[in-house]
């Protein structure tokens, strides 16, 4: 795997931490980027913009709910995967993006949110897997007390199994050969910091993602019928809660 996604991890203990402690939060986006996220939802709004105006009102809404929840926030950092299938789309398979930190990098944030377009994407499952992967192996931040470590998925689609891109030659070295495999990353990071959030349909390797992986959150979509609002803040609620 390219050394720009290798990780650092790390633990502590919660019962150490103080009553005023904040909070130190990392997120990853792992956008699905294909075609079918052109499709429109019931407001007639295209999916990849419903998306997109989320991922961008996601630090106002999120320091919001954390100050209600009596949860400083001492910082917050969002990085951007957009992903699609190395068999279909080959060089435009998978695009990761190095930390913003918000606000201060709100406008490097916004152009990036915005030069993602939906298009590509060949057959109906997609390589989500492999950006979860890549999600898992972001830089995270060592700094913090109360440090967590989030991945949300968007996704209107189900995912083929890991290395099913493998016949093509921009498919990355290193990604897990399973599901076993990446289950083992995901015990690799911090058990205390670590959450993930899906958006996807209830198909093949999502499910068994949601049944498996401790500290999942799952809000279903219906695959190629639109994501409505996405359960934004829905999942936006769960997510400020499960940060204790």
């Amino acid at each position: 795997m390219d050394s720009n996604y290798q990780g650092s991890y790390g633990g502590f203990n919660p019962n150490n931490m103080g009553n005023n402690a904040t909070y130190t939060v990392d997120m990853v986006f792992c956008i699905d980027s294909t075609g079918s996220m052109e499709s429109t939802t019931g407001e007639q709004k295209k999916i990849i913009n419903v998306v997109k105006e989320n991922a961008l009102n996601f630090y106002t809404d999120f320091k919001k709910k954390m100050e209600e929840e009596k949860k400083p926030l001492a910082q917050l950092r969002v990085r951007v995967i957009s992903f699609r299938d190395y068999i279909a789309d080959g060089p435009y398979a998978m695009k990761g993006t190095d930390f913003f930190l918000l606000p201060q990098q709100a406008a490097e944030f916004e152009e990036c949110i915005n030069g993602i377009h939906a298009e590509g994407g060949g057959d109906i499952p997609e390589d989500g897997l492999e950006a979860l992967a890549y999600a898992m192996k972001s830089k995270w931040t060592t700094q913090g007390i109360k440090k967590r470590q989030v991945i949300v998925v968007w996704t209107d689609a189900g995912t083929h199994v890991l290395g099913f891109g493998k016949g093509s030659p921009y498919y990355p070295k290193g990604m897990p050969a399973n599901l076993a495999e990446l289950e083992d990353w995901w015990e690799e990071m911090d058990h205390y910091a670590r959450r993930l959030v899906i958006f996807s349909p209830l198909t093949n390797y999502w499910n068994y993602i949601i049944d498996n992986f401790e500290q999942a959150y799952h809000m279903e979509t219906m695959a190629n019928a639109g994501m409505a609002d996405c359960g934004y803040d829905k999942i936006l609620n769960m997510l400020v809660k499960s940060l204790s």
